[in-house]
């Protein structure tokens, strides 16, 4: 059983469209503390143990080494400090469908026994297909961040693995796996919004994301912040 509003309530997400080196971005942020130790984290996130809670993995993890996960993005790894002081993050190129965007990933030990990730992940805005962003929003990307951190969560908090792709597929498509989709998107339509979004677009974005996720037809959702009925 998962506490599915617990796990989406647990989760930092933002969304901020901006520049860097002088090319329009949009800069998707997902943050979550979890009560395991730096050392634990980083292991987790940097080694074969990825399979474990998220996706199969194979390539060289390590700087300059190329990775592929099963079915998903590949990349390279551009930056990789490991634990000192405190903090440890890597950085990599997130390959897939032949587009390019960028993720870094940044751990902060809170306290001996507890560790906050943060997640960020960088599209220019140029890379992004006709209409996409208008039609899906940062629900798109957001709901299979969300999945994982939620994956990363089940493995870190038990003696076992996570669930394998294959049994967190299922669940997915579960009610309670449906519950955790829908909720997801509403929470990324808040951050659409956020980010200068109208709310009937973010929501008919997250919506229309969330019934692709689910193979459903497209309903109209609460727009973001506003009293439900």
């Amino acid at each position: 059983m998962v506490d599915v509003n617990a796990q989406i309530e647990a989760v930092e997400r933002g969304v901020e469209t901006t520049e860097r080196d002088g090319e329009a971005v949009r800069v998707q942020r997902l943050a979550q503390e979890y009560p395991s130790d730096l050392a634990d984290v980083w292991d987790a996130v940097t080694t074969d143990r990825v399979a474990r809670w998220f996706l199969p993995i194979s390539g060289d993890l390590r700087l300059g080494g190329r990775y592929q996960l099963e079915g998903n993005a590949g990349g390279e790894v551009l930056a990789c400090d490991p634990p000192a002081d405190g903090e440890a993050s890597y950085r990599a190129t997130w390959e897939f469908g032949g587009g390019v965007t960028w993720i870094t990933v940044r751990l902060t030990a809170l306290s001996p026994e507890r560790t906050r990730l943060e997640l960020e992940h960088v599209a220019a805005v140029s890379d992004v297909p006709d209409g996409m962003w208008e039609q899906f929003g940062p629900s798109a990307t957001g709901i299979g961040w969300d999945s994982g951190l939620l994956g990363l969560a089940l493995h870190l908090g038990s003696a076992a693995d996570g669930p394998s792709p294959e049994e967190g597929q299922a669940w997915m498509l579960s009610d309670e796996g449906r519950l955790f989709t829908h909720r997801s998107a509403e929470e990324w339509a808040k951050a659409h919004v956020a980010d200068g979004a109208d709310q009937a677009t973010a929501a008919r974005a997250a919506a229309a994301t969330a019934a692709a996720y689910l193979g459903e037809v497209p309903h109209e959702m609460s727009e973001p912040g506003a009293p439900e009925a």
